[in-house]
């Protein structure tokens, strides 16, 4: 994280009209540089300690929108333009600092700015602001600043962010209905075993007689649904509060991730969609003259899945033995025979960044029919899932009537 202070400044612009206010800079010679490029003579500058009451600035981060990648996309994408037409830096920071609306990115490219003016790179200062800006975006930045085509790196990397953004849509869109579905039919449940039943099993105790082994376990269930509710709900609870903290630790991902690209139904569209992935930000890389061990490294943070981040693990140890990068890849089975022979075929050929272009945009068509597909699929699953239960339900209340029935009969 970047040491920058808030300064309080007075000083004249160039009307001669006393302006004042804050800035955030490392030091007070960044300040004065700053308000000179901003046309204005400083005759103050002094540390803000920040104000008592009314007048101390709230920063509840904890509410503030995160930084998206669509937010990152549509930042590089305006500065690649604005870096591109000849703003310099500077002013292109200052202005995406004040348009963006993400309070907590604009924070972040207002200490950017701070430190590049003090003479930092803007890869080094992006590097600087914590978890904000991925690996993949500060490689790349760093890349576009030694080869001398800036503009053009943030422009792949906004390209990219984009399609990954759109990925995840893709993928969000697939998810939501069977989501929505099971909440629905959890709450039709407890509803149910709450309300419900307590009015049958009344009914039933009226009219005597020994209930059946599922109408049973259904009024059990309701008794005791006065304590499963509030467990079920912290246990919930604690469950997401742990995820959050440690879905990212490598045992977790380790367990979890192998098992991900298992699952039925699901797991063919996140291997997919891991695979699409890899292979977008490897040709990215790539194309912007990132050596090839380092895009390895950072291609496998940013893939998202552990079995794919461990496969490049060997693909760096073979390519530093002086071997193929499709060699060791072939070995796993988690890529298809199609994506190593299109490796290797771009290793000899002197094409790999082609190649890896084109088995992203294969693999992004094969994740839009495989969300098309597993749409329709899921429907009628869910629509059976759900009439099982709620139909079994149904049918454990009644049988002790027809019990009933049957006795008197």
């Amino acid at each position: 994280m970047s040491n920058l202070l808030t300064y309080a400044y007075k000083g004249r612009d160039g009307a001669g009209k006393l302006v004042k206010g804050k800035v955030e800079a490392p030091s007070e010679a960044a300040v004065v540089t700053r308000l000179r490029t901003m046309s204005i003579s400083p005759i103050e500058v002094s540390t803000f300690t920040g104000g008592s009451g009314l007048q101390m600035d709230l920063n509840i981060s904890f509410l503030e929108k995160k930084v998206k990648l669509k937010d990152l996309a549509v930042m590089s994408r305006q500065m690649s333009t604005m870096v591109g037409a000849g703003l310099s830096l500077l002013r292109s920071l200052t202005i995406l600092s004040e348009q963006t609306e993400n309070k907590k990115l604009a924070r972040a490219l207002t200490s950017v700015r701070g430190l590049v003016e003090t003479g930092s790179s803007l890869s080094d200062a992006l590097a600087r602001q914590g978890r904000i800006f991925p690996p993949i975006m500060i490689h790349l930045v760093r890349a576009g600043e030694v080869g001398g085509f800036l503009d053009q790196s943030l422009d792949s990397i906004a390209e990219t962010f984009e399609k990954d953004v759109k990925l995840r849509q893709t993928i969000k869109s697939a998810m939501t209905y069977p989501v929505v579905v099971l909440v629905m039919a959890l709450l039709s449940v407890v509803g149910m075993v709450t309300f419900i039943v307590p009015i049958f099993e009344n009914m039933f105790k009226s009219l005597g007689g020994q209930l059946p082994l599922p109408t049973q376990i259904l009024v059990t269930i309701s008794h005791n649904m006065i304590w499963i509710g509030p467990v079920l709900a912290v246990g919930i609870i604690a469950f997401t509060w742990w995820w959050n903290r440690h879905k990212h630790d490598e045992k977790v991902r380790a367990r979890v991730d192998p098992w991900r690209l298992k699952v039925p139904v699901f797991g063919m569209l996140f291997r997919k969609v891991a695979i699409a992935r890899f292979a977008r930000n490897f040709s990215t890389m790539t194309h912007s003259g990132v050596p090839i061990l380092q895009a390895l490294s950072i291609v496998g943070d940013t893939s998202g899945n552990w079995v794919i981040e461990n496969a490049l693990r060997k693909v760096q140890d073979s390519v530093r033995s002086g071997r193929t990068i499709a060699a060791p890849l072939a070995e796993e089975p988690v890529f298809p025979s199609m994506v190593t022979q299109m490796i290797a075929v771009g290793e000899d050929s002197g094409s790999l960044e082609q190649m890896l272009g084109k088995i992203a945009d294969f693999y992004d068509e094969e994740v839009q029919t495989t969300t098309e597909q597993l749409t329709s699929l899921i429907e009628p699953l869910m629509i059976a899932v759900i009439g099982t239960v709620i139909g079994g339900m149904i049918v454990a209340l009644y049988m002790p009537i027809f019990t009933i029935y049957n006795n008197v009969h």
